[in-house]
């Protein structure tokens, strides 16, 4: 058996009126349609919803115990019209981001500012995560979109250039009067990125380093950019960081680019191909930032 929600609807706003009349008025449809629909209802049940004589209708036992159930799945199912229109619109639901550290800083707050002002009914969902499990994410649907590196080979997969990054040097302001270069930093004590904040970014860092002639010594580890600033500033260690780490101006912190091309890295916003409206929309709002 499948009740109509339209009938419902008819049954409470007369149960409500007890009146065919007023009832039908209310609800833009002829007194017949109304008496078609209560019956229809009443034989789908198997049960009377109303004793009607000349001059009053009233409700039967049984119409009063399914008033007000009858009254939340309507309501229930009228909001949830109202949502779906708007998650097919891109005007409500969730959206699930993922993250590196090259756009925590900058580019994803002022974008997640941007979109709230104009789809305030979206739930945003954010994960710190790498980008081969960004990647993963979006293609089994767990994340609606990510902020990836380039390259993105899998096919099934859109993209949009974001910014291009570098890993600068970052030493403590007042033990290098000079511009040292990343080779002349082997016998200094590292401070890194943690693994676990960005498998990526560690690898990428260890990797320059390999390509300076020597392996970091790595004495600690920060999960937050802020926090291995504070420690190269502490003199704990130098430190290879993202250069959007300068916006954090952490005081008595050099930075110096490290003049390799391989330093550098493309971001691009990424989704599954089949996925629009509001990732679309959500995309939008991060190129009218980046210029991208």
């Amino acid at each position: 058996m499948s009740l109509s929600v339209d009938a419902l609807h008819a049954f409470v706003v007369l149960s409500e009126e007890l009146h065919f009349g007023r009832a039908a008025k209310r609800l833009f449809m002829s007194q017949p349609a109304l008496t078609k629909q209560i019956k229809r209802l009443e034989w789908e049940i198997d049960g009377k919803l109303f004793e009607r004589t000349t001059g009053f209708v009233r409700l039967t036992p049984a119409g009063e115990a399914l008033k007000e159930r009858s009254r939340i799945v309507v309501a229930d199912a009228t909001a949830l019209e109202c949502f779906a229109r708007r998650v097919t619109k891109g005007e409500g639901g969730t959206l699930r981001i993922g993250f590196g550290i090259a756009v925590a800083g900058d580019i994803l707050p002022r974008a997640v500012l941007a979109f709230r002002r104009t789809h305030p009914n979206i739930v945003l969902e954010m994960q710190d995560l790498g980008s081969r499990q960004q990647t993963e994410m979006i293609l089994d649907g767990r994340l609606d979109v990510g902020f990836v590196r380039m390259p993105i080979l899998d096919r099934r997969i859109e993209s949009a250039f974001v910014l291009e990054d570098e890993i600068l040097l970052a030493l403590p302001a007042n033990q290098f009067k000079e511009s040292p270069s990343l080779k002349a930093m082997r016998d200094k004590p590292f401070v890194m990125i943690a693994r676990s904040t960005s498998e990526t970014f560690q690898r990428h860092a260890f990797a320059l380093c390999a390509a300076a002639g020597f392996a970091p010594n790595l004495v600690l580890e920060g999960r937050e950019v802020f926090t291995v600033l504070s420690l190269v500033r502490a003199g704990v260690g130098v430190s290879l960081v993202p250069s959007t780490a300068r916006r954090m101006r952490v005081p008595g912190i050099r930075f110096l680019s490290l003049k390799m091309q391989s330093a550098k890295w493309e971001v691009a916003l990424a989704w599954r191909s089949d996925r629009r409206g509001q990732v679309q929309a959500f995309a939008d709002a991060v190129l009218a930032i980046s210029g991208g």
